[in-house]
């Protein structure tokens, strides 16, 4: 007999927005339009709620086979410069499009590896983009980073430009794990650099670790708790891993299929990571996360705050999210918009005095309330209908396609409500797929997405 998990896990997408990446395109929105949609963004929000700015930073100095990130692999920091010059220059033609003051509520700088740049360099990003806006009152701004490569001086450079949580790449300590995915680093740098960030005055110090990396077992899984357990980060992200080396090319293809823990054992790893995050006083958040209840992201789910975005799970939202930099995403609600994908390319497109996006999507009525429907289900594991604002023509051929999941006992519909029980978490991805008409409408005809579970 088929199981839950075996039934369920299909590919599908991570609904880190709507409509997902796959059905964006060059055609998708124009500049112009693309540019209205960021001025009507800031003009009904900036005053409110502020603006928040996503800078990944793509070089890294090897390659983490595991990675899905759009990055460039080199160990020549003279690349820093240039690529800086034009991060603040494409700031300039947001500005000037602007034509205001943005105030600026959020700060993320992503991968590659933000601390692959020097403290001066980074002093000179931040320091360039605020001299031109405001910060809000209650700003937060944060930084991926590698154990093994942020010093003293990186934390505090960015702690005295305002940076207050930080988020370590942790993945697997099991030296075997960390050999295949070519991501070896102790735990002892782990919890130098956790330890330094504390001393230096961070308040949310996040580790992420990696569930379904190739050779991983329940004994390796263990360990990697205990010894987070032993630093006990404000926050732990719990990342299935994506296996998706058709799109990701060679770093993907160094290890096979058979090195992976898959259906019933891949998802045993999750749950008893989750039990033994939640014995030690962690709060599970969305999908993925967990939280202590001292933190910011916890405080959220409390308020009903908590929104999803290209950066995972975050305490709250700005309606217009400006990408800076190779490959960013913007999302200004109404719309979406990816910069080039190629450092060349976007340097190029920048120094020529143009926004650098090459493809996205403008969010149609429709869009619009599904979006809402994803979003409530992804953050707060239910979604009303009862307001006719939140219906759609196709409502009732969604609820249809759900009804064996409710059959299953994953999830309950109600007249006009839809809640996903403690059970049907791990399949959240499954009941959003239901709502994606897009997919529904026009399913991808080669492998696009990793499997649900």
């Amino acid at each position: 007999m088929q199981s839950i998990i075996q039934k369920y896990n299909i590919p599908g997408p991570r609904y880190t927005s709507y409509p997902t990446v796959p059905y964006w395109s060059e055609e998708g929105i124009t500049k112009d339009q693309w540019k209205a949609s960021v001025k009507r963004a800031f003009d009904e929000s900036n005053d409110s709620e502020g603006i928040s700015l996503y800078i990944p930073l793509p070089f890294c100095e090897s390659l983490c086979t595991f990675c899905g990130c759009h990055k460039r692999i080199t160990k020549r920091h003279s690349v820093e410069s240039p690529y800086i010059e034009a991060v603040l220059k494409e700031w300039d033609l947001y500005l000037k499009l602007l034509g205001g003051v943005p105030r600026v509520k959020e700060i993320h700088l992503g991968g590659g590896t933000p601390t692959f740049f020097s403290p001066e360099n980074l002093d000179r990003l931040i320091s360039g983009i605020m001299e031109k806006a405001e910060r809000t009152e209650n700003y937060e701004f944060s930084f991926e980073a590698h154990p093994n490569n942020t010093t003293v001086e990186h934390l505090r450079k960015l702690y005295e430009l305002g940076f207050r949580r930080n988020s370590f790449g942790v993945q697997d300590y099991d030296p075997k794990v960390q050999k295949t995915i070519n991501r070896i680093q102790s735990f002892e740098q782990v919890k130098e650099v956790t330890n330094k960030s504390r001393e230096v005055g961070y308040t949310s110090i996040s580790h992420d670790l990696v569930f379904g990396l190739p050779h991983q077992t329940i004994d390796s899984i263990a360990d990697s708790i205990e010894k987070t357990a032993a630093l006990m980060p404000e926050r732990i992200a719990f990342y299935s891993y994506a296996h998706v080396p058709w799109i990701k090319g060679l770093g993907q293809r160094g290890y096979s299929e058979a090195d992976l823990p898959v259906d019933e054992v891949k998802r045993e790893l999750y749950e008893f990571g989750k039990r033994r995050f939640l014995e030690l006083g962690y709060e599970e958040i969305g999908m993925d996360h967990f939280a202590l209840k001292s933190d910011g992201l916890y405080k959220a789910v409390e308020e009903k705050t908590l929104h999803r975005n290209f950066m995972g799970y975050t305490s709250g939202k700005t309606q217009l999210m400006i990408g800076l930099g190779m490959s960013s995403i913007s999302d200004s609600w109404y719309g979406f918009a990816q910069n080039a994908k190629t450092v060349e390319g976007y340097e190029q497109i920048v120094n020529g005095g143009e926004i650098p996006i090459f493809r996205g999507h403008k969010l149609s009525a429709e869009d619009l309330i599904i979006r809402k429907h994803i979003l409530n289900i992804m953050c707060h594991f239910r979604t009303d209908f009862s307001d006719p604002s939140m219906q759609f023509p196709e409502l009732g051929d969604t609820l249809s396609r759900l009804r064996e999941m409710e059959d299953d006992g994953l999830i309950e519909i109600g007249a006009d409500y839809l809640k996903v029980h403690e059970v049907g978490r791990p399949f959240i991805r499954n009941v959003c797929m239901a709502f994606d008409l897009h997919l529904i409408r026009k399913a991808p005809q080669t492998r696009v997405f990793s499997m649900t579970i």
